[in-house]
């Protein structure tokens, strides 16, 4: 099962830190005393003792005995890792772009392990097993970072026996190491917003990887929201639609037809975009008119004005465990822990009171 919510300890936080700085280069032959540490880091020795002691464990340091200073493990090459290649399978080819999995490219080539994305990504591949197990077979890869996969993908990728970390994706209950934002509670509070500004009429706009085989996580907590405020929830509020542009434009074309929406939950923030380029094409009003909340940072949009209500995740600490998931499989260490990090609701000037309910914006 995946493990509940976790905030790093500062134990934790402390053992991220210096192993960057080991496989960095800062410090070569003895590592600094405990408390010349902790003064750097701002914490008591004894946190800094525990944390020596898990980079022991880890393989990075040797105990120097009583009273001396640990050494650093020699480093084959750069990092003492052994030189694993790293095929990242991103959701979609523009992915390649996001800020944290450029970070987490970075951090693994800097760690010394070659990650590299294939091409093509799970959406050219129709995020159809076959095609991708084509992929994976002429894919010269020791382990595989899976991007937004289906529960069908995550399945047939937990068969392999090589070692896989599933960012995001339906992989609850899954033998493999994973990791993402835990977004229900934000979704439930955008809701609650919306809801409290007099929305009745709202719909979320998700891809096919979070509707099928049935609502996600965030997805049922969205709708659990509406029936918790009388709404009899349906296929109006959490939609299907066909995986493309057209496809996505013929269903908000039908949703604004007969009883159109007074506010949207946007997955993505290319959904997003589309869906505010839609309204605006029908002289319709952020917020005035329709409010809309994006489920993600949307990053390339944040010269926009009023600013996006969205939904806040750090990904740092989730770039770090992957980095920590590579360096434990190159020493031939299982592990298949999830990690979920904390996300919030944003709210900010695309939402609105409902048309016509005279609602303070603020409640």
């Amino acid at each position: 099962m995946m493990n509940q919510f976790r905030v790093a300890s500062v134990v934790d936080q402390a053992v991220d830190f210096l192993r960057d700085q080991i496989l960095r280069g800062r410090w070569s032959g003895l590592m600094p005393g405990r408390h010349e540490l902790a003064v750097e880091l701002g914490i008591n020795h004894k946190t800094v003792e525990t944390a020596l002691k898990e980079l022991e464990r880890q393989g990075l340091l040797e105990a120097g005995g009583s009273g001396r200073r640990r050494r650093i493990r020699p480093l084959a090459g750069k990092t003492g890792l052994a030189p694993l290649r790293i095929a990242i399978l991103a959701w979609m080819s523009g992915d390649w772009s996001l800020n944290y999995l450029v970070e987490m490219k970075h951090r693994l080539i800097e760690a010394g392990f070659t990650a590299f994305y294939t091409e093509p990504c799970l959406s050219d591949l129709g995020m159809e097993v076959p095609r991708i197990a084509n992929l994976v077979k002429r894919t010269r890869a020791d382990a595989w970072i899976v991007v937004g996969g289906s529960r069908e993908v995550l399945e047939w990728f937990a068969t392999l026996g090589l070692p896989v970390f599933a960012l995001f994706g339906r992989r609850k209950g899954l033998r493999m190491a994973g990791g993402g934002p835990h977004k229900p509670p934000a979704y439930a509070e955008a809701t609650r917003r919306l809801l409290a500004l007099g929305h009745q009429r709202i719909v979320l706009l998700t891809h096919a990887l979070r509707r099928l085989p049935g609502p996600g996580s965030s997805e049922r907590a969205f709708l659990a929201e509406l029936e918790a405020a009388g709404i009899v929830p349906g296929d109006y509020h959490l939609p299907d639609w066909s995986e493309h542009a057209d496809g996505f434009h013929q269903r908000l074309e039908s949703l604004f037809q007969l009883t159109p929406p007074t506010a949207l939950i946007l997955d993505t923030a290319p959904l997003f975009a589309a869906a505010q380029q839609f309204v605006a094409r029908r002289g319709l009003r952020v917020p005035e008119d329709v409010s809309l909340v994006c489920t993600d940072e949307p990053s390339d949009l944040i010269w926009q004005l009023p600013p996006v209500s969205h939904i806040r995740w750090d990904s740092r600490p989730l770039v770090r465990r992957v980095v920590k998931w590579a360096a434990n499989v190159s020493r031939g260490r299982q592990d298949i822990r999830q990690t979920l990090v904390r996300s919030e609701f944003v709210p900010a000037g695309t939402i609105g009171p409902a048309p016509g309910t005279g609602r303070l914006q603020n409640p």
